[in-house]
Formats: C-alpha cells, structure tokens, sequence
C-alpha cells in the first residue's frame, strides 16, 4: 500500500464515517470517498463535481452519487444550483467553529475520565499511534501524520468507551478539518501538535485534572487561533461560493 493508500485507509478508519449509507453500500462507497478528496484538500473549494464522472470513476449508477452528494450538501460540503452545477463549499469559520465547541466539551470530559480511571493499560493503543505519528512528521508526511493525528483522539475515545461520540462529531468535521489541513504545512505546526499530544498522554497518565482541562482545551484551540493567518495564506477557500 503506498502512502496515500494509507492515509486514504486511516481517514476512513477513524472517521468510521458511510453517512446514512448501509455499510459498503454504493453510496457509502462514493460518499466516502468524495468525503476524503474534500476534508484532505486534495478536492479544493470551488471544484465544480460531474456526477457522471463520479459514477464513471467509482463503477456505480448516478443514482448512489446522488445519495452522497446529497449527504454532503447535508454537511455543508457541496452546494448544487439547480439546472447547474454541484460545487464544493468553501470553508464556513462559524461552522468551523460551533463544531469545535461540541468537540472541545467532549473531549474534555473523554480526558478527565481516562484520567481518574489510573489505568496505564487505556493509553497503549494511543502512545503506539503517537510512536508512529513521530516517525510521520520525520518524513514530513503531511497526509499521514494528518491522519494519524485523527487516530490519535479516536484512540482516547475508544479508551473511554464512548467511539460512537466520536463519529457522531466527526460527521460535521468538514469545516474545522479542512481548516487544520491548510494549518498544518506551518512551520513548526507539526511538532507543537506533537508536544501536545505527548503532554496531554502525561497529564492523563498523572491523573491531573486540573492539567488535562488546561492542555485539552490549548490543543483543541490552536487551529482557530490561527485562522486570521490560515485566512490570509488562503483567501481563496473562504467566503461564500459562486
């Protein structure tokens, strides 16, 4: 499997996303797929969408790229004209931004839980996912260490029992990670996320909950902190679609 196999296979596994779709149903398979070129950036905004090509590409009849465009429209990443054109959105910050509300009330309360279980054995799967996450930023695999990093807060979730919150959130992601995508080609931006994903395994580990909450909440934070840079890098992918 060559790299952007990889990334493609660890996206799908940590969204565990198929919308309203019967699992490796045809519309599931479209869904995720367009789902993944639009969040990693490889379908920019503004890409005008040819169902018929879709169809063509994934083997299928319009009727399943139907369904998951329409499911896309319902997440706020396609945008069809009547009689027109299907379009992907540009990046909506407001969305980005209520949605990392949600995310940030959650995975505070998924941290503070690991924290008071006391059982080292919870965190193995995520200090495993961060030894490789390492080795990704190394290479300056971009795409990888993206998609690790997903893995990585997956993996805590799984921890405390609760996945199912995850792809709940996860579902209306579209907006903030995109967002994080442009974020994380910054200079420096791949080893601050490390150095927080490592302190945050400490401070759960300690079972510091005054820590847990203060170092959550700067991790989760830092792509909107940064969109006024993002926004001037990229001006292009924001604002409202044509």
């Amino acid at each position: 499997m060559n790299v952007s196999s990889l990334s493609e296979a660890l996206v799908k596994a940590s969204d565990g996303l198929t919308g309203p779709f019967q699992v490796n149903s045809a519309a599931s398979r479209v869904y995720t797929r367009l789902r993944y070129l639009i969040v990693s950036m490889d379908m920019l905004p503004d890409t005008i969408l040819s169902r018929a090509d879709i169809a063509k590409e994934n083997d299928v009849s319009q009727s399943p790229v139907r369904e998951a465009i329409h499911q896309l429209e319902k997440e706020g990443l396609v945008v069809s004209y009547p009689q027109s054109k299907t379009q992907v959105t540009r990046i909506d910050i407001a969305h980005a931004r209520e949605t990392q509300f949600l995310r940030l009330s959650v995975e505070l309360e998924v941290a503070k839980t690991l924290a008071g279980a006391n059982d080292p054995d919870l965190l193995l799967p995520t200090t495993r996912i961060l030894r490789m996450q390492k080795m990704a930023g190394e290479d300056r695999d971009i795409a990888e260490f993206n998609s690790l990093d997903r893995l990585f807060h997956l993996s805590l979730f799984q921890a405390a029992g609760v996945p199912s919150l995850w792809h709940l959130i996860a579902g209306r992601s579209g907006h903030i990670d995109r967002l994080r995508r442009l974020n994380l080609p910054d200079p420096g931006k791949m080893t601050e996320v490390l150095k927080s994903h490592e302190l945050i395994l400490k401070v759960i580990s300690d079972g510091d909950l005054q820590q847990v909450e203060t170092h959550v909440r700067s991790h989760l934070t830092g792509t909107l902190t940064s969109v006024p840079h993002i926004m001037k890098a990229h001006p292009e992918y924001f604002g409202e679609t044509a």
